[in-house]
């Protein structure tokens, strides 16, 4: 076993996951969604209570798993989850009553990202979480980059395709999606980002405040 995969099968199961949120990856997997692994969701969950999170929008419900991580580290928040499958909505707000997350609290949107995110609020969120239809991210990114606020942080999972995209050899239309992303806001004068390798991995991209400029 390499280092990588060494570091990798740790922090797999180093990271614990809630029991609310073990309750609906169970029933995510049932459904034969994709949930972000626990690892992912920590950080997802770190984030939002670094940035203190107030308002939250997710594209791609996981079936309810990535909302509850976003919310179980902005107790405060209100989260707006948008997907185009209305059973895996049914499921997230299924696993929301049971993990007793109050109604007002969230908001379930069935319908297309590239429709529903251009009627928005403009700089109106704190974090935009991206995990849905890898061919067209680049668009959800740029429309996310415009909801958040200043300062705001938009999340997007399995940037790394598995693997995908380290291979140079990759040209498929996931994989070129994923590494042009990367690639277009690495150095971008208008964010801050990371890219972590944990899990199937996490880019952050941190909107640049009119003062952080000077």
């Amino acid at each position: 076993m390499s280092e990588h995969d060494a570091n990798q099968r740790f922090v797999q199961e180093a990271t614990g996951e809630p029991e609310h949120i073990a309750r609906a990856r169970a029933h995510a997997l049932e459904l034969g969604a994709t949930p972000i692994s626990p690892a992912i969701g920590a950080q997802c969950a770190v984030i939002a209570a670094a940035t203190d999170a107030r308002s939250m929008i997710e594209v791609g419900t996981g079936a309810g798993v990535s909302g509850l991580w976003l919310l179980h580290g902005a107790p405060r928040a209100i989260l707006t989850t948008i997907d185009s499958e209305p059973e895996h909505l049914g499921v997230a707000r299924q696993s929301f009553a049971e993990a007793k997350i109050p109604a007002a609290r969230a908001r379930f949107i069935a319908g297309r990202a590239a429709e529903v995110l251009p009627r928005m609020n403009e700089g109106s969120y704190d974090i935009v979480l991206v995990d849905a239809d890898p061919e067209g991210v680049i668009e959800y990114v740029e429309h996310s980059l415009r909801l958040v606020r200043p300062g705001g942080t938009v999340l997007v999972p399995r940037v790394l395709a598995g693997g995908a995209v380290a291979d140079p050899v990759r040209r498929d239309a996931v994989t070129t999606a994923y590494r042009s992303l990367i690639q277009e806001t690495n150095g971008s004068p208008a964010v801050i980002g990371a890219l972590s390798i944990s899990g199937e991995g996490l880019l952050q991209l941190t909107t640049i405040r009119d003062a952080d400029r000077a």
